[in-house]
């Protein structure tokens, strides 16, 4: 049974259970949590539907890494990769790394190169310009490196399968290769490749980002270090500072919060919170983050920024600005990063438009799967725009920018159909001139010929998706009043932060509610600020809808004759000026 028997929203979706257990009425896992924990029944209801038990319940509202951190030995190659940092330290050699154009490589990279500058070493960096050299190494950039004196080069969050590029340098130049991002088959680099998801490693840690599997062979390089004696007469770093960089990279490529990433996340955000990282500190002042750190800041306002530079300007910014000692370089850096992330915004919607006319063309013909192009599309974007696309129609969508007769674009893919397998298994055809990637999201170039074929292609792979809904069914954790949403239930919800991928922000429905006052507001008044007033004609609460545009309930909401309805969203308590605010970010509408 639905919840509220609620079988097609004004949002087109059917509201559900997220987990069974959820509806038990007589739940006393529950009963027995909230009992120790002293919260209320709801709250322990969500924790016990997440499988939390009242033995595990205090290490999961605070997970210390002391209990999470693996032994970095468990990774294939890892112990060889600590002795050959340890032995460049000690050499005191010229590093070079080059790591990827997005937020987790360029705070792998920083990470990395704070420690190895630390530690005494000579560090030199590139980050690819996504235009002019693509995804991962070149030669010429890992060759430049060299030329700047480079000894030894590692890449960050990139080169698991860049095997001739790398293996160009052999004899030239030791190789190492920190990555997270599953090789085609079982060939890899010559050298050293730390990457859990190489098919031989069986670490059990394949759910990490490349910055966390370079903060491990920080942890792993001073662990040797340490035992050689070379910290005997010579201060040693302190990991844990490392810890912002870490949570910002777990968090913005949307790793799973669970197990050591919970672990990484929770107390990086503490780091975080101490703005000791001048970097970070002006990029959050520029953005507006006020309050203490959450992933929420970190998703939607500090990572966006950061990629902004990868994406349509200097690749370089992002991390310039995270290694920045300079508060007025750092301040210089994060405004202009603060542009560019306006223009990019500026880009998106405009190439945003068109596709999603496009899009609802090709659902009409009965493709299963979305893929568009176009010549005056930018590069930069089109992850983005794929991602829109996948949230609107509930489909598998891919969107490439057309130059010189090549299509080079992204997918971003619903669960449960494997998007990333699609396209390698495209590319090993030999359809793609480039391609790879998850389950969840692909990167690929074609020639424009070839585009009609590579549709069929995924139309086929991916037929399941012409069975799939509007909308994804959307999963809830709680049905409440307007008098049940209150602050101290919005304080019990937050304990269960950090909130991400395996550990979603619990999504609450507010029953029998009318909208007595709806505004657009923001600079492109596309927010809608709501007023809902509970049954009882006096309780109320302050919602808000974003992207308002593009939401198939706003009408509803904004419907003058206040039909009674259901909402559904998060419940938040902000502070903002000193002050708690209450307010329920909408989600979906139902009439009651």
């Amino acid at each position: 049974m639905p919840v509220l028997n609620v079988q097609q929203s004004a949002g087109l979706r059917r509201w559900v259970w997220r987990h069974p257990i959820l509806a038990d009425a007589d739940n006393r896992l529950a009963l027995a949590l909230a009992q120790k924990m002293d919260m209320s029944e709801l709250a322990a209801r969500i924790l016990a539907g997440r499988g939390i038990t009242a033995e595990t319940v205090e290490a999961y509202l605070q997970p210390r890494l002391r209990d999470a951190l693996p032994n970095p030995s468990v990774l294939k190659d890892m112990d060889e990769t600590a002795l050959r940092l340890a032995a460049a330290v000690k050499n005191q050699e010229t590093i070079g790394i080059l790591g990827d154009y997005d937020v987790d490589g360029a705070c792998g990279t920083a990470l990395l190169s704070s420690t190895l500058t630390t530690l005494g070493c000579t560090v030199v960096t590139h980050i690819p310009d996504r235009l002019k050299e693509g995804y991962g190494p070149n030669i010429p950039a890992l060759q430049s490196l060299l030329d700047r004196g480079a000894t030894l080069l590692v890449c960050v969050d990139c080169g698991t399968a860049a095997i001739e590029i790398l293996d160009h340098f052999e004899g030239q130049a030791d190789r190492i290769v920190l990555d997270h991002h599953k090789p085609d088959g079982t060939r890899l680099p010559k050298g050293l490749v730390v990457n859990p998801n190489r098919l031989d490693c069986d670490s059990g840690l394949g759910h990490l980002c490349a910055t966390a599997v370079a903060f491990l062979t920080v942890v792993a390089l001073q662990r040797t270090l340490r035992q050689q004696g070379w910290f005997e007469t010579r201060p040693e770093p302190n990991p844990i500072s490392l810890l912002d960089l870490t949570a910002l990279a777990t968090i913005c490529d949307v790793m799973p919060l669970r197990d050591l990433n919970r672990a990484l996340v929770h107390q990086g955000l503490k780091v975080m919170n101490r703005r000791q990282r001048i970097g970070l500190a002006a990029l959050a002042h520029v953005a507006g983050v006020k309050a203490n750190a959450s992933a929420m800041s970190c998703g939607f306002a500090l990572g966006p920024r950061i990629n902004a530079g990868g994406r349509i300007a200097k690749a370089e910014q992002g991390l310039q600005l995270l290694l920045s000692q300079s508060e007025s370089e750092a301040r210089l850096i994060a405004e202009e990063l603060d542009e560019v992330n306006r223009k990019r915004q500026t880009v998106e919607s405009h190439i945003l438009d068109a596709a999603m006319d496009m899009a609802q063309k090709q659902i009409d013909e009965g493709h299963a799967v979305i893929f568009l192009h176009g010549s005056d599309w930018h590069p930069g974007v089109v992850g983005i725009v794929a991602g829109r696309l996948k949230e609107r129609f509930n489909r598998p969508a891919l969107v490439g920018a057309l130059q010189d007769g090549i299509v080079k674009g992204s997918g971003r893919s619903v669960p449960g159909l494997d998007i990333g397998a699609a396209i390698i298994s495209a590319y090993q055809s030999g359809l793609l001139l480039t391609g790879g990637g998850h389950a969840m999201a692909a990167g690929f170039s074609i020639a424009e010929e070839n585009c009609t074929a590579l549709h069929e292609r995924l139309d086929d792979n991916l037929a399941e998706a012409r069975n799939l809904p509007p909308q994804e069914d959307l999963l809830l954790d709680g049905v409440v009043t307007i008098k049940g949403a209150t602050p101290d239930l919005a304080r019990q919800i937050a304990l269960l932060a950090p909130f991400g991928p395996a550990n979603e922000e619990p999504l609450l429905a507010i029953r029998d509610v009318r909208c007595v006052k709806a505004d657009r507001i923001g600079r492109d008044g596309n927010t809608l600020r709501v007023i809902l007033q509970g049954a009882d004609g006096y309780s109320r609460i302050k919602g808000l809808v974003f992207r308002a545009g593009d939401k198939h309930f706003t009408d509803l909401l904004e419907d003058r004759s206040r039909p009674l309805l259901h909402v559904a969203g998060q419940l938040r308590l902000e502070r903002w000026q000193e002050q708690e605010n209450l307010t329920f970010f909408i989600f979906d509408v139902a009439r009651a």
